[in-house]
């Protein structure tokens, strides 16, 4: 018995030496790392990463951007038994302890020991925020000591709820999803507060393994791991048999996850760098922003559907070869006449093929797309509609490239003297470069950029023809003043910034500018009027809306454009082959572009009210003889009516 005696005595002293010597250690290791503890106080001002939203001017979402896919919600959008399930799973003494469980330790201890390695990590909800946001995830014993000393002052600071909010919101939850809300609307496409008891005790599961337990990766696994924290919950008495029951009948394997569709996908990829510059990357890719853009989801849905259905046909009109198809593209840009926001932008046949925005950074020949800037400066130097152009052979020395230059008309035949609006409507070629020679090309180059043209400009006689390269953004944006009594709007795409707290921190100021007068404005949206219900743009001339605008054809048909307006939205619409090859014999803008502007300008407008184009007061009505350029009050065979400012309206010398 004394022996017995003697062992224990001796087993206890060396027990009680063993603690000492843990503790001594625990205590020196402690000492040592306190230096190094990130400061607490610093959560005062803790803002995690959070995911920036785009959101179309109908309230649609477009687009997310993000470092970490993370939305944080406060506490009270948290359902109960969400809250319930994550505790009852990962730390059931979460609402006692002090930062750490004693007794979750010395088990893990006592696992690790037998097993030779770390394999029970006994970490309370506070130790795994702690390492979450201060810490890395190395399995070292100094990180261990870290993680609960900076627990234990968590504890100390903040309450439990605020400490379980952080972690929701923070911890990664599988199929690059951060906190709860993001991973409701990864996983089952609803708010966090939507969840029910299956759905909340699927996501409490998933922390132990993110990557395993992941729905999407692993639903077999998902569900068995889901199921069991619905049984915990059930034996710790956080729900009735009955709830258990019902809950384990739902599947996992019928999620309703939310398409990776992306609309608009060049619009955004075109307005991401504009925001960069303004606010800067780390805010725009963490900052949990709401951006507001110019951009309408219904008409946008609008131009992408045109643009496939006229690509689609002209793939069938001309019998392209399967190696060639991807390089037939479209593009078509849609603005707000009185706002200048962009409304709808197509770039491209399909972003995912092709990134490369054809709408914006695609320059090229625009054709007699052109024309109507040579037309509108010419009425601001006091040409009117009646004005005569000789439309006959011509050769200018030196024309073009040091070479004589003998432009020709597409139809091939001449009519003599006719009229300025005549030879818009008919889109006539030698009238045109006659009358940009007596305007001075370089006076229409800089009207050009005037009117928003950006793009370099060669002062020749050609560019009155359209050679000039140029996007097709910047041609609507030069016709959008026509239709907005002469005012040029820079086109944008960004309406207002939000923080996450839904305070404004940018606003757009559109850049305004008078191009040219309300009423010459106006005389040159009638003059495209005339081209299209009397001349290349006629297929255009019955829609229920009114409407103005431009057919473009470069040489070889390269190139096919149709740009346009009606009073509220101007847009443009190009087609042509990635290699610069020919569409196909008469795949003109008349042919190839003016069905996608027509398909797309009916449907952008069906919850549009119908407006008329706005008339100056100083304007008049007359009848005009295409041809001689006479000029009458009443109506008369071959007449065409003709708007002009008062005053002007006389024939010309």
């Amino acid at each position: 018995m004394q022996k017995y005696r003697i062992v224990g005595i001796n087993l206890l002293v060396a027990v009680t030496v063993l603690m000492g010597l843990l503790s001594g250690v625990t205590i020196g290791l402690s000492i040592a790392v306190m230096k190094d503890l990130p400061q607490i106080r610093e959560l005062e001002n803790f803002e995690s990463s959070a995911v920036t939203r785009f959101l179309s001017a109908d309230r649609v979402l477009l687009a997310e951007v993000f470092l970490e896919r993370r939305t944080p919600i406060p506490f009270e959008r948290i359902p109960a038994n969400l809250k319930a399930a994550l505790i009852a799973t990962e730390d059931r003494q979460f609402y006692a302890h002090s930062g750490i469980d004693l007794k979750g330790i010395m088990r893990a201890i006592v696992k690790d020991i037998m097993a030779g390695e770390f394999v029970e990590g006994a970490s309370t909800i506070t130790q795994q925020l702690a390492k979450t946001l201060f810490l890395t995830p190395e399995k070292k014993l100094t990180r261990k000591i870290k993680e609960a000393l900076l627990a234990i002052q968590m504890e100390r600071r903040y309450t439990k709820n605020e400490i379980l909010t952080l972690y929701l919101n923070q911890i990664y939850l599988g199929s690059g999803t951060y906190g709860v809300e993001s991973a409701a609307q990864r996983y089952f496409g609803l708010s966090t507060s939507q969840l029910n008891l299956s759905q909340s005790a699927l996501i409490a599961g998933l922390p132990k393994a993110p990557s395993r337990y992941s729905p999407l990766i692993n639903p077999e696994l998902a569900e068995k791991r889901r199921n069991l924290v619905l049984r915990i919950m059930r034996d710790q008495g956080l729900i009735t048999q009955i709830q258990y029951a019902q809950a384990l009948q739902e599947p996992v394997s019928d999620l309703n996850v939310p398409k990776a569709e992306r609309s608009a996908s060049y619009f955004i990829d075109m307005i991401k760098p504009e925001i960069e510059a303004i606010i800067g990357p780390s805010l725009l890719y963490k900052g949990g922003l709401t951006i507001h853009t110019t951009l309408s989801h219904r008409m946008q849905k609008a131009a992408e559907r045109a643009v496939k259905k006229g690509l689609d046909r002209i793939h069938k009109r001309q019998g392209l070869a399967p190696q060639r198809k991807d390089l037939l593209q479209g593009a078509l840009v849609a603005i707000n006449v009185r706002t200048g926001g962009i409304e709808a932008m197509v770039g491209g046949r399909a972003f995912s093929q092709s990134a490369f925005n054809r709408a914006v950074k695609a320059r090229r020949q625009c054709g007699s797309a052109f024309k109507p800037l040579v037309y509108a400066l010419a009425i601001t130097r006091g040409y009117t509609q009646a004005s005569l152009l000789l439309d006959s052979p011509v050769v200018f020395r030196g024309g073009q490239k040091g070479k004589d230059w003998q432009p020709k008309n597409f139809s091939g035949d001449y009519q003599g003297e006719i009229t300025l609006r005549y030879s818009l409507t008919q889109s006539k070629n030698i009238p045109t470069v006659r009358l940009a020679e007596q305007l001075g090309p370089s006076a229409l180059v800089d009207f050009s950029h005037r009117l928003g043209i950006e793009s370099p400009l060669l002062s020749n006689l050609s560019l009155s023809l359209g050679s000039a390269n140029t996007t097709l953004l910047e041609m609507v944006s030069a016709y959008a003043a026509f239709a907005n009594q002469g005012n040029h709007i820079s086109p944008y795409g960004v309406t207002e910034i939000l923080d996450r707290d839904e305070t404004t921190i940018w606003r757009a100021r559109p850049a305004v500018r008078p191009s040219i007068s309300p009423e010459q404005a106006a005389i040159v949206v009638d003059m495209l009027k005339g081209a299209i219900c009397g001349g290349t743009g006629s297929a255009a001339c019955n829609m229920s809306i009114p409407v103005a605008g431009k057919t473009g054809t470069t040489n070889d048909f390269k190139d096919a454009l149709f740009i346009g307006f009606s009073p509220e939205i101007a847009a443009g619409v190009w087609v042509g082959m990635d290699d610069f090859s020919p569409l196909g014999d008469q795949e003109t803008g008349a042919h190839a572009a003016l069905p996608v502007w027509i398909e797309f300008m009916n449907e952008a407008h069906g919850q549009l009210s119908i407006q008329a184009f706005q008339i100056p007061d100083n304007t008049v009505y007359q009848w005009l003889d295409p041809f001689t350029g006479h000029v009458t009050d009443q109506k008369q065979t071959g007449f065409v009516r003709a708007l002009f400012i008062k005053g002007t309206q006389a024939v010309p010398e």
